[in-house]
């Protein structure tokens, strides 16, 4: 058994996840190698995004705080979760069960914190676009840089609390509370970009029938709206990015809570996790795509990599 002070299904969970692979340990080198390699891209990336956003100035100041605070997130889980994740499998590999069960611990706090850290920030970015479009020229005296670092304080602040209390406090409470936190995440993203939509095809439809003298106006708006859904579409895209990667993983997870924890859920749960992990790989691919100052930057950079001081 676990020579951890663990209790309940907790440990039932720290033994299978350590537990030797059906699959022989061929098929734990070649996952260790896959994490290694997106480690890599993902701290990478997500670094090269970082610098490109601090030369673009077509996102406001508190929008391009969002998008960085993602690239950090998602840059420390190239740097300490993956790494740890592939070590994990490699240890299960040599038998070593101690520091696995170790490792699990760590990153069973560290993984779920940087998750919730990146669904709450896309849940505020969500929100700062419905903002933008409904406060108009009152939205920069509202949403504020000051107002936007405070509010990604609170949330690191808040997943790490949460995060920590699951693993050593009350397990069945806290995951609950996460449970519900996320929900309400999803939910609250969801009513902002489908009001996104709506008043979006409402403004282009009163465009559209506006007075042919007005046309230049039109344009202008044309050109404006043009720019915010680039934006718009750049956050929906990573947020279905992020609930692609990580919906097989929490469906393992429920599937085994249900029906008991077996070998052929520690195949899965493996497999989807890397799935999860792939998620900060991706994120600096579709900054590249959507934002076209980014990818100009990212450019730059790549030719002249002493820009990044």
């Amino acid at each position: 058994m676990v020579n951890v002070s663990l209790n309940g299904i907790y440990e039932v969970t720290l033994s299978v996840t350590c537990a030797a692979s059906t699959k022989g340990n061929q098929f734990l080198f070649s996952l260790t190698a896959l994490n290694f390699l997106l480690a890599i891209s993902a701290s990478l990336g997500n670094a090269v995004i970082f610098f490109a956003l601090r030369k673009i100035s077509s996102l406001q100041p508190a929008s391009k705080l969002m998008f960085q605070c993602l690239a950090v997130t998602d840059f420390c889980v190239g740097v300490f979760s993956q790494p740890l994740f592939a070590v994990q499998l490699l240890s299960i590999a040599n038998q070593r069960l101690q520091l696995c069960y170790i490792l699990v611990s760590i990153n069973n706090v560290a993984g779920k914190a940087l998750s919730g850290v990146s669904l709450f920030i896309l849940t505020a970015i969500s929100l700062d676009r419905l903002c933008a479009l409904c406060l108009g020229l009152t939205y920069k005296s509202v949403i504020t840089f000051r107002r936007t670092r405070t509010m990604i304080i609170w949330i690191w602040l808040l997943n790490i609390s949460l995060a920590s209390l699951r693993r050593f406090w009350r397990l069945a409470l806290m995951t609950k509370v996460m449970s519900a936190f996320i929900s309400s995440a999803l939910i609250i993203s969801a009513i902002s970009y489908l009001t996104i939509y709506l008043k979006l095809r409402k403004y282009c439809n009163t465009l559209r029938a506006s007075d042919q003298d007005d046309q230049s106006n039109v344009r202008r708006s044309a050109f404006n709206i043009a720019k915010y859904r680039r934006t718009v579409c750049t956050g929906l895209y990573v947020q279905v990015a992020l609930v692609t990667c990580y919906l097989p993983f929490g469906i393992v997870m429920a599937l085994a809570s249900t029906r008991g924890y077996n070998s052929s859920f520690n195949v899965a749960a493996r497999l989807t996790i890397t799935l999860a992990l792939l998620n900060s790989s991706l994120n600096p691919i579709l900054y590249c795509w959507r934002l076209r100052g980014v990818r100009q930057a990212v450019r730059e950079i790549i030719r002249r990599p002493s820009q990044l001081s």
